[in-house]
C-alpha cells in the first residue's frame, strides 16, 4: 500500500530524530526511555530496590531504565496487552490492565509486597481530532490513578502521560487529593510539537 505524503514525512522526521537515533545507538527499545531518565534526573523516582509497575509497557522502552535504576535489589512487572518481547530482570504480564484479573496477576507477583511506584506512558490510539483524543487520554490517566490508588505502598508515586486540554485541572485536583505533592514536566525529550506532559504524584497518602 502506497504511504500518504503526512505518513511518509512523519517517517522521514522519525527517522531524523536525534532521540531515536540515540536510541538505537544506545540499545533503547523506544525514544521515550529519555523521557523517563530526564524524569527520573529531575524527581528521583526510581529508586535502588523499588518494586516499579510499568502500565502500558510495550515496547519496554521504560521497563528498561526501571529494571536498570532499581537494580538488582528491586523488581519491575511490566503489564500491557500487547505481547512484549523480554527484558532481563523485569517479569511481563501480557493482559488488559483496565480488567480484575490483571490486578489478580499483579498481585500474585507482588505477593505481601506493595508497589512503590507505577509509571504509565500511555496514550489512545489518537485520530488526530482533539474532541475525541482527549477524553481517551483522560480516561486511560484515571484508570492510572485508579489502578495504582490499589496496589501503591504509603508515600509511593505515581507518574502518567497526559495531554494538555480539557479535563486536565480535574485530573490535577484529582492526584493533589491522592499525594503530598503533584508536579507538571515535560522533558526535552518530547517533540516540540507535542501537547504532551507528565503527572507526578508523590507521597501517596493511602486510602
Amino acid at each position: 500500500m502506497k504511504r500518504s505524503k503526512s505518513s511518509r514525512r512523519w517517517l522521514a522526521d522519525h527517522e531524523d530524530d536525534e532521540y531515536v537515533k540515540r536510541a538505537r545507538a544506545e540499545g533503547y527499545r523506544s525514544r521515550a526511555s529519555y523521557k523517563l531518565l530526564e524524569i527520573d534526573d529531575k524527581y528521583h523516582i526510581l529508586r535502588a530496590g523499588a518494586l516499579v509497575v510499568d502500565l502500558g509497557a510495550a515496547p519496554g522502552g521504560w521497563s528498561q531504565i526501571a529494571v536498570k535504576r532499581a537494580g538488582s535489589e528491586g523488581k519491575v512487572i511490566a503489564l500491557d496487552i500487547l505481547e512484549m518481547a523480554p527484558i532481563q530482570g523485569v517479569e511481563i504480564i501480557q493482559a488488559d490492565f483496565t480488567e480484575d484479573s490483571s490486578l489478580e496477576d499483579l498481585l500474585e507477583l507482588t505477593g505481601e509486597s506493595r508497589v512503590d511506584l507505577v509509571i504509565s506512558d500511555m496514550a489512545p490510539n489518537l485520530s488526530g481530532m482533539k474532541d475525541i483524543d482527549q477524553p481517551r487520554s483522560m480516561y486511560l490517566v484515571e484508570l492510572a490513578y485508579d489502578f495504582a490508588s490499589r496496589v501503591l505502598r504509603r508515600n509511593g508515586a505515581l507518574l502518567v502521560k497526559c495531554f494538555e486540554g480539557e479535563g486536565m485541572e480535574a485530573t490535577r485536583q484529582l492526584f493533589r487529593g491522592g499525594f503530598d505533592s503533584v508536579s507538571n514536566f515535560k522533558p526535552r525529550a518530547s517533540r516540540a510539537a507535542s501537547r504532551e506532559l507528565y503527572l507526578l504524584g508523590r507521597g501517596f497518602k493511602g486510602r
